[in-house]
């Protein structure tokens, strides 16, 4: 018995150093995949505003026509709605209770099944008219939801069981309101990734254990502020973390916050996400200047082409070799994505906050006064094919998922502001 005890201690002593490795407990860890009939995080499984094909949402609706459920939800927010599962996840922030919390809905019924509050008091309302105190959308893997709120001046990360139990709240930076807080979190490998840049001096993106909520990196921002949401793609042979705004275009290692590169070439602040076409980072925003320009992902800095044109809020959506963009304004367009040939313009109407979502080859945008627009993703011609009307108020992206279209809208209630989320399906 001692000698197999003497030949088996080295053995485990290497194995307890291979099992508390970070390295390789990270590596280990893919980031959560989903059927297509889930909608995990922001802008979709891709997180470039692309639906499933394998599904046939409505193109036809109104309060009276293929509503299959509507449920009120107290409060004010501009985030969408995820789907994982049988359930519907949204988060919302109720000045008057001095709450900001997270509800999740059965996806067949819209009844509630829980409701998580991750802040109760430190609520202030200031910055932009059209900002809300819940403008992210959450994120989910499967085990848990993690939501980014501003609360008393900070940025909190919190994790939510698929139950509604706090499983750990992890506080990012300190934050200086300008226009107000918007960004969603991102889930990639063992990680749970989040954006916080603001013009106090602690801007910052930060890499977190989604088991923990520990910090695992922080990268340092300039002192501006900006409202994008971290994105990861596959470029140049590896996953990248890019990101736009405060006058930069930056790629990190999502693992470990090492930049790969970094270059001037975007405005100063934007909202919309990043997109690509693979060869391309696509860059969009509105203030000092309004801008879109396409740069180089293999790090050289080289920008292909830019335009003046307004695409501040709404996030673009790349379909084989062009580029799709529904202006502030109400117009949609349509690129060449390698060169900025600019194909046409269509107008739509209204002004939008809202992304187009591209189902197949139909996109659906809808604008703030809760007009939705659908047209053919043709390169050759602007081709409207349909037009509904449903809610007075939409700020937040329609989740277009399993045949069905999930909404969050406002309507005027007597005489009073009353958010909900509306499931649209055939019946």
């Amino acid at each position: 018995m001692a000698s197999i005890q003497r030949l088996s201690l080295p053995l485990l002593a290497v194995c307890l150093c291979i099992a508390c490795s970070p390295g390789v407990q990270a590596n280990d860890v893919e980031t959560p995949t989903f059927k297509d009939t889930d909608w995990p995080w922001w802008r979709g499984p891709g997180r470039d505003g692309i639906a499933s094909s394998n599904q046939k949402p409505p193109t036809s609706w109104s309060k009276d026509e293929n509503i299959l459920w509507k449920r009120p939800i107290p409060g004010r927010g501009h985030g969408s709605a995820i789907v994982v599962g049988d359930q519907v996840f949204i988060a919302t922030a109720d000045l008057e209770a001095q709450e900001q919390c997270v509800f999740c809905l059965d996806r067949e019924t819209g009844q509630v099944k829980w409701k998580f509050v991750a802040h109760d008091s430190g609520l202030i309302n200031e910055g932009n008219k059209k900002a809300s105190l819940a403008s992210g959308t959450p994120a989910c893997d499967g085990e848990r939801v993690f939501i980014n709120y501003l609360d008393n001046r900070a940025i909190f990360t919190t994790a939510i069981s698929m139950d509604g139990k706090k499983l750990w709240q992890q506080k990012i930076t300190d934050y200086t309101i300008h226009q107000g807080f918007a960004t969603s979190p991102t889930v990639y490998k063992s990680l749970v990734l989040v954006s916080a840049d603001n013009k106090g001096g602690k801007g910052l993106w930060a890499g977190l254990k989604r088991d923990t909520g520990e910090i695992v990196w922080t990268h340092k921002r300039p002192k501006l502020p900006n409202y994008a949401s971290p994105i990861v793609y596959h470029l140049g042979g590896k996953d990248q973390l890019v990101f736009m705004g405060c006058d930069l275009v930056t790629s990190l290692e999502p693992m470990t916050g090492k930049v790969n590169w970094e270059h001037k070439g975007s405005t100063e602040e934007t909202v919309s996400s990043i997109v690509t076409d693979g060869t391309r980072v696509f860059t969009s925003g509105g203030w000092p200047k309004n801008h879109i320009a396409a740069m180089r992902a293999d790090g050289s800095g080289k920008i292909d082409w830019s335009s003046g044109t307004r695409v501040y809020v709404p996030s673009m959506i790349v379909k084989g070799e062009h580029l799709f963009a529904v202006t502030d304004a109400g117009v949609a367009m349509c690129w060449v994505a390698a060169t900025g040939e600019d194909l046409w313009k269509g107008r739509l109407g209204g002004t939008f906050s809202s992304s187009p979502v591209l189902v197949g080859d139909t996109f659906y945008a809808i604008n703030e006064k809760g007009d939705c627009y659908l047209w053919k993703a043709n390169p050759k011609e602007f081709e409207l094919i349909g037009q509904n009307k449903l809610g007075d108020e939409v700020f937040a992206t329609p989740t277009i998922v399993g045949g069905r279209i999930y909404l969050r809208i406002a309507e005027d209630v007597k005489g009073k502001r009353q958010e909900f989320v509306v499931c649209i399906g055939e019946k």
